[in-house]
């Protein structure tokens, strides 16, 4: 394990996670006007809902994807599926979800920067967010490409002791597993974490936006001007 290995997967995870939750506690309690999406869906609603749809449900999959195949310890799992198997899994349900996602935001991409009125209300960091997940979701096909390779399994395993060290505070044990996994990899895990460190400045934030409120606000009143 070398030092660049402690640092990028041992120390800087928590340091993203630190700014994370910092960043958007000031955020929410300095700024709340700002949280939010910022959709512009009014502007040009031409092919809006099926780029979003398209999106959303695949990023979505893909996030609880990584959630439950990094954070399940092998325990769980091997009494109904092996490692070989999991990792097909993960690639062919991956894949499949990570195209959607991909295309989605291709469509999302495009639209923002051609059309004037979109692109015209567009700051920096709107498009910012859309070209760290472009690069993030070629990375995560990559590595399904890259893990037919190995098919056995055993970069998973890696990847899920990374993910289970840090969440069980070991830095140092996570870094070493992170040690002999290939380039892609180590890009991947790192534009995501950077992802992290974008959210509370970005529009990511309304990731965690529940408006349940909603259900028990009062209606709108409205009066026509005649």
């Amino acid at each position: 394990m070398s030092k660049w290995d402690l640092l990028l997967f041992g120390v800087y995870p928590y340091v993203a996670l630190a700014i994370c939750l910092i960043g958007s506690w000031a955020r929410f309690d300095l700024s709340q006007y700002t949280w939010k999406a910022g959709s512009s869906q009014m502007l040009n609603k031409r092919g809006m809902r099926v780029a979003s749809n398209l999106f959303h449900v695949g990023v979505l999959f893909v996030l609880a994807g990584h959630f439950v195949g990094l954070l399940t310890p092998s325990a769980v799992y091997h009494h109904f599926l092996s490692t070989e198997n999991k990792q097909l899994l993960a690639m062919v349900s991956g894949g499949f979800f990570g195209v959607l996602g991909l295309i989605g935001l291709l469509m999302l991409l495009n639209r923002r920067l051609t059309d004037p009125r979109v692109r015209a209300t567009s700051n920096t960091s709107d498009i910012l967010v859309l070209v760290v997940l472009l690069v993030q979701l070629v990375l995560g096909l990559m590595t399904i490409v890259a893990s037919t390779a190995h098919m056995d399994g055993s970069v998973m395993v890696m990847l899920a002791d990374w993910a289970q060290n840090t969440v069980l505070l070991r830095p140092v044990e996570a870094a070493t597993s992170m040690s002999p996994v290939g380039l892609v990899y180590k890009l991947h895990v790192l534009l995501g974490l950077t992802l992290f460190v974008l959210f509370p400045f970005t529009r990511l934030v309304h990731i965690v936006s529940a408006p349940v409120w909603y259900l028990g606000r009062r209606y709108q009143i409205v009066r026509q001007k005649f």
